[in-house]
C-alpha cells in the first residue's frame, strides 16, 4: 500500500508543476523570459529551442531582449516568434530582437484570470482522477476493511494537501494579475 501512496503523490506533484508550467504562459504584462520557453526556430533546417540559439534578458519591466550567439539567424528567430503566437511582435535591430510587453487592460487581465481558474479546476480534476485510480489500486490488495479505509483516508489526506496547493498558487496568480 506503501507504493501505492507514493505514486499517488508523485502522480499529483506532477499534476500541480503541470499547473505552475501552464500558469507561467499567462503573462501578468511584467516580461518573464518563460514565456518564450515553447517557441522554436528553424535554425539550418533543424527545428532548435530558441534559448539553444540566444540569450534573453529583462532590461525593464515589460521588455525582453533576445541576443543571436549567431547574428545570421535573427531573422529566423523573428519568424519563429510569429509563429509560436505569444500574442507579441519583435523588433529587430540587426543586432538583437526586442520584445515589448503592452499593458494590460483591466477587461484583459480579467480574461486571464478567468483562464488560470480554469486550469486550476482542471488541476483538480486530474487530482480527483488520480485519487480515484489510487482508492481502486488499493481495494485491488483485497487487505481487511480497516486497512483499506486507512489507506484510502491517506489518499484523501494527500488530495485535501494538493487542492489547497491548487488553491494558494491560484490566489498568487490572480494577485499577480490583477496588481497593476
Amino acid at each position: 500500500m506503501e507504493t501505492i501512496l507514493l505514486e499517488t503523490e508523485d502522480k499529483m506533484l506532477k499534476a500541480i508543476e503541470n499547473m505552475e508550467k501552464r500558469f507561467t504562459n499567462v503573462r501578468a504584462g511584467r516580461a518573464n523570459p518563460r514565456i518564450l520557453d515553447n517557441v522554436m526556430v528553424k535554425y539550418y533546417g533543424v527545428e532548435t529551442p530558441l534559448i539553444q540559439l540566444a540569450t534573453i534578458s529583462v532590461p525593464e519591466a515589460r521588455q525582453l531582449v533576445i541576443k543571436p550567439f549567431d547574428k545570421s539567424c535573427i531573422s529566423d528567430i523573428e519568424k519563429g516568434i510569429y509563429e509560436a503566437n505569444i500574442g507579441l511582435t519583435p523588433n529587430n535591430n540587426g543586432e538583437m530582437v526586442v520584445l515589448v510587453i503592452p499593458e494590460l487592460t483591466e477587461e484583459r487581465r480579467k480574461e486571464f484570470v478567468k483562464e488560470v481558474k480554469g486550469m486550476a479546476e482542471e488541476a483538480k480534476i486530474a487530482l480527483r482522477n488520480i485519487r480515484q485510480d489510487a482508492n481502486n489500486d488499493i481495494k485491488k490488495l483485497e487487505l481487511p476493511e480497516d486497512e483499506e479505509k486507512r489507506g484510502m483516508d491517506k489518499v484523501q489526506d494527500l488530495i485535501g494537501k494538493y487542492n489547497k496547493e491548487v488553491d494558494n498558487l491560484l490566489s498568487e496568480k490572480e494577485k499577480e494579475l490583477m496588481t497593476i
